[in-house]
């Protein structure tokens, strides 16, 4: 493989002792959390958003009062894009069936999706006001069947964001919470005086966030390793500059940690890029973010042929990946770590994020090596049954199971299966805790 780098980002070294640096903070603020509920809580709402209110769950009178200060298209339009997130979230819904299958004479096998009881959704909104990831998590959670939905967001320039609000609301969500931050899903995941606890955190976030849910998964569940925004923009001689360049800034802007890379066989389109990336960094109203983000994580790299672009890109696993190249089909049938793709010049992150439907929480880190998004099949839980029906199946699972058994030396589970065959075949005389004899060798 001969791969060249135009430009690149930080080196691993130096991310890494970022990430340590992190994961110190969160484990300090989360063992705080713990010990005083909401007394920490109110203290670090207190710190990092100036907010402290009586409480911060929104009454129904509060969330009136946010959708009242919306116009009819701003609701349109959140209304709209839900329209489309439900739409296929039910379609994936439904493609979920429950099983029941004899699988032999008598043996009853089968699985239930039964929903997640309780589930925290955390929806970003310090910086920007992210509307759409009310949609994603608490819509999708409603789809799925979740009976009890607490969505939060932080405080946006002093006061509950009415847009988040209204579509937190407008999605489905019981409870509503203006809280942000490491302290609001420890909040949501180790319950507080006023805060029941959740049985699963869902919805992206930013370093933070990402690492407190990492380090609270497996006392409640989690969605996905979903961090700083990634994308992979991958292009060939027939993608221009200018496009390729917005849709690497168009994510660059979700903070200065958020990875960009142009994957190109065209070295001519790379460094065009390269220059057109500068030219639009002097109009982007969000430059300040964007460029910090591409200076430190922002790439570049030239590969010679399209088997080698699909290598690479399998090996970043990237969250988002924009195709701009003549046959995106070939990506689509051959890639298999991404989080999502978006297909040809038409579509795009954006439409993703926003709009189109399809579920904006996505794996990064190179999660998407062994899972997919958030989806309505995240928030339930598989859980499969049995039932025998007749004596002659007890007795036939039963001769085989005390054999298996006893060939790991597991007296107790042996014995478990001779007690089936002493009752329902008629043999009192079998001996306890010995293997079942095999008649038919």
């Amino acid at each position: 493989m001969t791969i060249r780098y135009l430009k690149q980002g930080k080196d691993a070294l130096a991310i890494a002792e970022a990430d340590a640096k992190v994961r110190a903070t969160v484990e300090t603020i989360l063992n705080d959390i713990e010990k005083r509920g909401d007394d920490a809580v109110r203290e670090l709402s207190q710190k990092f958003d100036n907010w402290s209110p009586s409480q911060f769950q929104l009454s129904q009178a509060d969330i009136e009062k946010a959708i009242k200060q919306l116009s009819p298209r701003e609701i349109e339009d959140i209304q709209f894009a839900q329209t489309q997130v439900r739409r296929f979230a039910e379609i994936q819904r439904k493609s979920m069936q429950d099983v029941e299958v004899e699988t032999i004479p008598g043996v009853v096998l089968g699985h239930k999706h039964i929903p997640v009881n309780a589930v925290g959704c955390y929806v970003p909104g310090g910086k920007y006001p992210m509307i759409a990831s009310a949609h994603m998590s608490v819509l999708t959670s409603k789809v799925a069947g979740v009976k009890r939905i607490v969505s939060t967001a932080p405080p946006f320039q002093g006061s509950p964001h009415p847009a988040i609000v209204a579509a937190m609301h407008f999605a489905g969500a019981n409870e509503i919470l203006v809280l942000g931050g490491i302290q609001a899903v420890g909040a949501m995941a180790l319950g507080t005086e006023s805060i029941a606890a959740v049985d699963m955190l869902v919805g992206p976030g930013n370093m933070f966030v990402a690492e407190a849910k990492r380090q609270l998964f497996g006392r409640v569940g989690i969605d996905l390793f979903a961090g700083p925004t990634e994308t992979l923009v991958i292009a060939d001689s027939t993608a221009d500059a200018e496009m390729c360049a917005i849709d690497l800034l168009g994510q660059a802007e979700h903070g200065p940690t958020s990875p960009a890379i142009l994957l190109t066989n065209d070295e001519e389109l790379g460094r065009a890029t390269l220059m057109e990336i500068e030219r639009q960094l002097t109009i982007l109203p969000t430059a300040d973010i964007a460029r910090v983000a591409w200076a430190d994580y922002g790439a570049v790299i030239v590969c010679d042929t399209i088997d080698e672009m699909i290598e690479k890109a399998d090996e970043l696993a990237f969250e988002h990946v924009q195709v701009l190249t003549e046959n995106p089909d070939i990506f689509l049938d051959r890639m298999t770590n991404y989080g999502a793709l978006f297909l040809g010049p038409r579509t795009n992150v954006s439409f993703g994020d926003k709009v189109i439907g399809t579920n904006h929480t996505l794996p990064t880190k190179r999660s998407a090596r062994y899972t997919g998004g958030l989806w309505v099949g995240k928030f339930l839980k598989t859980c499969t049954y049995q039932r025998i029906t007749t004596d002659e199946a007890a007795v036939q699972m039963g001769e085989y199971g005390s054999r298996l058994c006893h060939m790991e030396n597991f007296a107790g589970h042996g014995e478990q299966a001779n007690l089936r065959i002493r009752r329902y075949g008629n043999r009192p005389d079998l001996p306890w805790y010995q293997p079942v004899v095999d008649t038919t060798a």
